[in-house]
């Protein structure tokens, strides 16, 4: 027996407590409704209605059951509104990768702008290396990520890489802490503090290979799991980083420069299972691209940190406010 639509049967009965108009309501002849709540009936062990010359009324088994197939049937449809909706990207959990060395502001636009357009998905970000990503996407753990290019991520779809561009984050005494852009050359001499190797293969690889064919052959690699860590050890003197402006944001102990224009890069690329994949990482796809590109595109700062700042105009920073009137009152 369909159990749902017998009660959708008897609550139009119920309703219009007359087999005639109950059967032009719901666009079917009487006796066909009248074998199906006998056979509800029958179902239940329980009459339901009484039928007498002068109409027809609930039983008390039919007053409880009227009650009850309101709130099944409403969590019925509430379930296929639901369903529908996970169906089309609206509605669900979507778990997405973001690897560390992405940008907190970047990820933060790709969240408020998704909010905006689906706010009935959770995107819950988890923080993994490309190489566990790769492995976690393939093993249905993530629904999507944001992974760091060269990469070969089988059996994974997404629009192309977008080349974030990068800068160098020097100790606040650095000889390097004057103004404009710097060459990957004029760093020579200097360590380098970078993700180890294993966190993305391809993109380490790559970085090293461009720093020694631009004249930068770092004396020492240092390597850091973490921004936190990355910036403790340029803190400590222990090397420079490659970064992108805003890890420099973050600490007042350290200043940013940007690279010489196309000196240096980190293609990120946000993809997804290319085989039934979470019908709300499809949706995100266009939105983190587009993300990424105004990123990529937006204009470069200026050195942040006591060399500069990147507006003359802007509110000075916190840190900036405390150095200035340090320095104002001799200490």
């Amino acid at each position: 027996m369909d159990l749902l639509r017998h009660l959708r049967y008897f609550r139009a009965v119920a309703e219009e407590l007359h087999f005639g108009r109950a059967a032009e309501r719901l666009g079917m002849a009487q006796p066909p409704l009248s074998q199906r709540i006998r056979g509800l009936e029958e179902e239940l062990g329980a009459r339901l209605f009484d039928r007498s010359s002068r109409g027809v009324r609930l039983t008390a088994a039919g007053e409880v059951l009227l009650a009850e197939s309101e709130e099944l049937l409403a969590r019925v449809e509430r379930a296929r509104t639901l369903v529908a909706r996970a169906h089309r990207g609206e509605h669900g959990t979507l778990r997405i990768g973001v690897p560390p060395e992405l940008p907190g502001s970047v990820l933060a636009r790709v969240l408020t702008a998704f909010a905006a357009e689906a706010p009935g998905v959770q995107v819950e970000p988890r923080v993994f290396s490309t190489a566990e990503q790769v492995g976690l996407l393939a093993e249905r753990e993530l629904d999507a990520g944001f992974l760091q290019h060269p990469v070969e991520p089988a059996g994974l779809v997404g629009e192309p890489a977008t080349d974030l561009p990068l800068g160098v984050v020097l100790p606040r005494d650095s000889p390097l802490a004057g103004t404009g852009p710097l060459t990957l050359a004029s760093l020579r001499g200097s360590p380098l503090v970078i993700f180890p190797r294993q966190a993305a293969p391809g993109l380490y690889d790559a970085t090293l290979g461009a720093c020694r064919a631009q004249g930068y052959h770092p004396p020492r690699v240092v390597h850091a799991g973490s921004p936190e860590v990355v910036m403790g050890l340029v803190i400590a003197g222990r090397g420079i980083a490659l970064a992108h402006a805003a890890v420099a944001r973050k600490e007042p102990r350290v200043l940013w420069r940007p690279l010489a224009a196309e000196a240096l890069a980190w293609p990120v690329s946000f993809v997804y299972p290319a085989a039934a994949p979470h019908p709300a990482a499809r949706r995100l796809a266009p939105t983190a691209t587009a993300v990424l590109r105004a990123e990529a595109e937006a204009e470069p700062p200026g050195p942040l940190g006591p060399a500069g700042a990147a507006d003359p105009g802007a509110a000075p920073r916190p840190w900036d406010v405390v150095y200035a009137v340090r320095r104002g009152d001799g200490g």
